[in-house]
């Protein structure tokens, strides 16, 4: 989802950098691991009272993929699809992303009205979400631009000038950090995409994995390939609704709220697999030499 920062902020004399370092270092620690989302919170929380962090990939200025969602926003997840199936191509910071596409080049997004934003999309992204505020940063690297936002909601109320302030000056060492492990995040998935689909259907053969039924272990395995909602709807050739509802009544089943849940979950199920492979293997092997 679009989000922009207020291009009349500027550096405020009474918040040093320190304070937009505060917990930095941990979120880089986990950079590449299932534990990023929750720490990058953390610091986002401290930096700015950031209530929610959604981030988009673009390769292209047709299609959009949500790479992470975590916080506040109980719908974050569907939110998170929305915008990469369709809504992002009413985004009005699209056109800033695309003006400048070189590597290593922070773009910081100007502030955005709600009126430029669809009815459809104001109804959605504002009045569901209860979204009142938001800061949006982007990087590009190696031809893909990684788009991160951060949000404020009602109940915590606007950005203050001092915390917009501190967004503008932390925001290219966040997003840079979050597209490092991005990065790190889909090589991995790449690299493990030919034996990974075995892999998953091993963990979705234990508990409390296998609970789930086929479709819901369809679409809930399809999420962690990297599949968009309308992707999978294509692939199994059922609507988007029927993917939004099976994924829902999977978490339900499984104990579980967003896809970095989903993915944690099921990160465990496959190091308890491996300990107990090489538990299995040490046995027989001891035995062996008996």
């Amino acid at each position: 989802m679009p989000g922009g920062s207020r291009d009349s902020f500027g550096p405020s004399p009474g918040l040093g950098i320190d304070a937009a370092m505060d917990g930095f270092e941990q979120a880089v620690l986990h950079v590449g691991r299932p534990a990023f989302p929750d720490a990058l919170m953390a610091h986002l929380r401290r930096v700015a009272a950031v209530d929610h962090c959604m981030v988009f990939a673009f390769a292209n200025d047709r299609d959009a993929q949500c790479l992470l969602t975590a916080g506040d926003i109980a719908i974050g997840d569907d939110l998170g699809s929305a915008y990469a199936g369709h809504f992002h191509a009413s985004d009005p910071n699209k056109e800033v992303i695309f003006e400048r596409t070189c590597d290593a080049s922070t773009v910081l997004m100007p502030f955005v009205a709600r009126r430029m934003y669809r009815r459809d999309y104001r109804k959605l992204f504002f009045d569901d979400s209860g979204i009142v505020d938001k800061f949006a940063t982007a990087l590009w690297h190696e031809g893909v631009c990684i788009y991160a936002n951060f949000y404020r909601l009602e109940a915590s109320g606007r950005y203050t000038e001092r915390q917009a302030a501190a967004l503008n000056r932390a925001g290219p060492r966040i997003v840079a950090a979050i597209t490092r492990h991005c990065q790190l995040a889909l090589e991995s998935q790449s690299r493990a995409r030919p034996d990974g689909v075995g892999l998953l259907a091993d963990a979705f053969a234990t508990p409390p994995l296998d609970a789930l039924t086929s479709r819901e272990r369809d679409v809930c395995m399809s999420i962690l390939q990297g599949l968009s909602s309308e992707a999978i709807a294509g692939q199994f050739g059922i609507s988007l609704n029927s993917v939004l509802t099976y994924r829902r009544r999977a978490y339900q089943r499984l104990g579980i709220t967003s896809q970095n849940e989903l993915f944690s979950l099921v990160m465990t199920q496959l190091a308890t697999d491996r300990r107990n492979a090489i538990r299995a293997i040490s046995s027989s092997s001891a035995k062996a030499l008996n």
